[in-house]
């Protein structure tokens, strides 16, 4: 699903925790680019930039798994909390703050 929001240094709200499903992702599409909102399988939210410092990846597309998440390309692992490359790759990808309100997904941009 992809939701498209615009430029403003305000929570939006993007959706429930409903709408991601456990070890997946949401894509919202912000003038920014491409933001990937995951949901990990103990429900916490995350949001990175949906694209892999390695090669640009689709990262929405990847495997999650604790709090990281796999390149689907190259199988880069990054901190979905920290957006940091795992050793022994270099890089790291933009992360969002996140909040959560009755259930409810908003994010910061």
């Amino acid at each position: 699903m992809l939701t498209k929001i615009s430029r403003n240094m305000e929570w939006i709200e993007v959706g429930t925790i409903a709408d991601i499903p456990r070890l997946g992702a949401r894509v919202v599409n912000t003038d920014e680019g491409d933001i990937a909102v995951f949901r990990t399988a103990a429900d916490e939210i995350f949001a990175v930039r949906d694209r892999c410092p390695h090669k640009g990846g689709p990262l929405s597309q990847g495997i999650v798994h604790d709090r990281s998440v796999t390149c689907p390309l190259h199988n880069w692992v990054l901190g979905l909390d920290d957006g940091v490359a795992k050793a022994p790759d270099e890089g790291c990808v933009k992360t969002y703050p996140v909040k959560i309100e009755a259930d409810t997904i908003f994010l910061m941009i």
